[in-house]
């Protein structure tokens, strides 16, 4: 076992730089290899955690693959980019569930220009959404301040 890595407690793993020990440990049948695929995001170069976090993100284990999707994330906030794989990989499982926040992520963290069509669909229509909600609000807004005012007024 590497030093400040305890698989069974998950104490360290964050911190983990080493992507042959999360493949030892992949081949082991470790229980805790998304958290440490957030720690190989965070500590190793893209290229080489990209195929990692695609093997995490189909862990049996729901809780394991929801970290290897926020590993995805965090990818995307630290690189400014994520690979052809990782792109495709967000992707097939859309935009609600749990790819919802790593989705997010690279949709605020990648520049447009470097963004794949689907993506640059995605954010366009997520800002769609967005204005359409704020002028519901305001309008519900001015609706329940007029029926306030009305309401004072008798």
């Amino acid at each position: 076992m590497a030093p400040g890595w305890n698989w069974e407690s998950g104490e360290g793993l964050l911190g983990i730089d080493d992507p042959a020990e999360w493949d030892a440990a992949y081949e082991r049948g470790e229980r805790r290899l998304g958290t440490a695929a957030i720690g190989l995001a965070f500590n190793c170069p893209l290229e080489e955690v990209s195929p990692r976090l695609i093997r995490a993100m189909r862990l049996p284990d729901q809780g394991q693959r929801g970290f290897a999707f926020t590993a995805a994330g965090t990818a995307a906030r630290l690189n400014g980019e994520l690979t052809p794989e990782l792109y495709e990989a967000l992707r097939a499982v859309g935009h609600r569930g749990i790819a919802e926040n790593a989705i997010d992520d690279t949709l605020t963290f990648v520049p447009f220009r470097k963004l794949p069509l689907w993506f640059k669909w995605r954010k366009v229509a997520s800002k769609v959404e967005d204005k359409l909600m704020t002028w519901r609000l305001e309008v519900t807004y001015a609706i329940e301040g007029a029926r306030n005012a009305l309401r004072r007024r008798r």
